[in-house]
C-alpha cells in the first residue's frame, strides 16, 4: 500500500517545478565553475578586495548590533503593547523590506544630507557631514536590514507564552525586570535568528549603500559595491567576491534552516 504523501508528482507539476529549479540553480553553478579556483587565495588578499571584505564585515556587524538596540524594543512594542496606531506603525517599519533600496538611499539623503531635514542641523550646528562617509555605508545598512530583525523578533514574541510574562508580574517584577529575566531568554532563538538575518542581508546591501554612502575603496566601498566596479575592469574578482557572498548566503540558510526552511519530513 502507497504511504500518503508518497505519490508521483504529476507531470504538469514535475515539468514546471524542474523548470524553476534549473532557472534558479544553473547562475549558481555557473558562478562556481567560472570561478578562478587557481588563484582564489591571490584575489582575496589583493587589496581592493581585502579592503572591501573588511569594510563589509565590519560594518554589517556594526548595522546589526544598531538594529538589535532598536529594533528589539520596537518589535515589543509592536507585539505586546496596546498602543494606537500599532497598524500603521507595522506597515511604515516594514516598508523597507519592499521599498526599492535606491530610494531608501535617496529618502536618506534628503533626511541626513547636508541640505536635508535633519543634515543640514547636524552640519551648522556641529559640523557633521554623513553622506559618503563609513557611518553613511552603516546607516544604509540599518535602514535595509532591521526589518528582517523586528519581524522575526516580533513573530517570536507573539508565538512566545505570556502566562509566564503574567506570572512574574504577579511576583512583583515591574515591565523592564520582566523583559530582561522571562520575555528576553524565551525569544532569544528568534532575536539570535533575526540577527542573522539582518546581518546577511546588510551585508549584501547594494542600492540604499552606492546612492547615500557612494563607491569610495577603503572608506564606502563594501563587497556588492566592489563586485559592481571589478566587473566593469577586473571580472576576476568580481567573481570571487560573488563566491564570498554565496558563501555567506549558504551559511546563513543554514544557520536558519530549522526557522525558515523547517525540518524535513521523512
Amino acid at each position: 500500500m502507497r504511504r500518503p504523501g508518497t505519490a508521483r508528482v504529476p507531470v504538469p507539476l514535475a515539468v514546471p517545478a524542474a523548470l524553476a529549479v534549473a532557472f534558479l540553480v544553473l547562475p549558481l553553478v555557473g558562478l562556481l565553475v567560472r570561478a578562478p579556483w587557481s588563484s582564489l587565495g591571490e584575489q582575496l588578499t589583493a587589496p581592493g578586495v581585502g579592503q572591501a571584505l573588511r569594510l563589509s564585515l565590519l560594518s554589517a556587524t556594526a548595522a546589526t548590533a544598531v538594529s538589535l538596540v532598536l529594533g528589539v524594543p520596537l518589535a515589543w512594542v509592536l507585539a505586546r503593547s496596546r498602543i494606537r496606531g500599532r497598524t500603521v506603525l507595522r506597515a511604515l517599519v516594514t516598508v523597507p523590506l519592499v521599498l526599492p533600496p535606491v530610494v531608501g538611499g535617496v529618502a536618506l539623503f534628503l533626511v541626513l544630507g547636508r541640505q536635508g531635514i535633519v543634515g543640514s542641523w547636524l552640519d551648522d550646528a556641529f559640523g557633521i557631514t554623513i553622506p559618503f562617509t563609513t557611518a553613511a555605508v552603516v546607516i544604509a545598512q540599518t535602514f535595509v536590514a532591521m526589518p528582517f530583525l523586528v519581524v522575526s523578533v516580533e513573530g517570536a514574541l507573539r508565538a512566545a507564552d505570556a502566562r509566564f510574562e503574567d506570572v512574574a508580574a504577579t511576583l512583583g517584577a515591574d515591565r523592564w525586570t520582566t523583559f530582561r529575566r522571562v520575555t528576553l531568554p524565551m525569544v532569544a532563538p528568534g532575536v539570535a535568528a533575526g540577527a542573522v538575518l539582518c546581518w546577511a542581508r546588510a551585508l549584501g546591501e547594494f542600492g540604499a549603500t552606492i546612492t547615500f554612502a557612494g563607491n569610495f575603496p577603503g572608506t564606502t566601498q563594501t563587497m556588492p559595491t566592489a563586485v559592481y566596479l571589478a566587473l566593469q575592469s577586473e571580472p576576476e574578482a568580481a567573481v570571487v567576491l560573488s563566491l564570498v557572498l554565496l558563501a555567506v548566503s549558504l551559511a546563513t540558510l543554514l544557520l536558519l534552516r530549522d526557522r525558515w526552511l523547517g525540518r524535513a519530513t521523512p
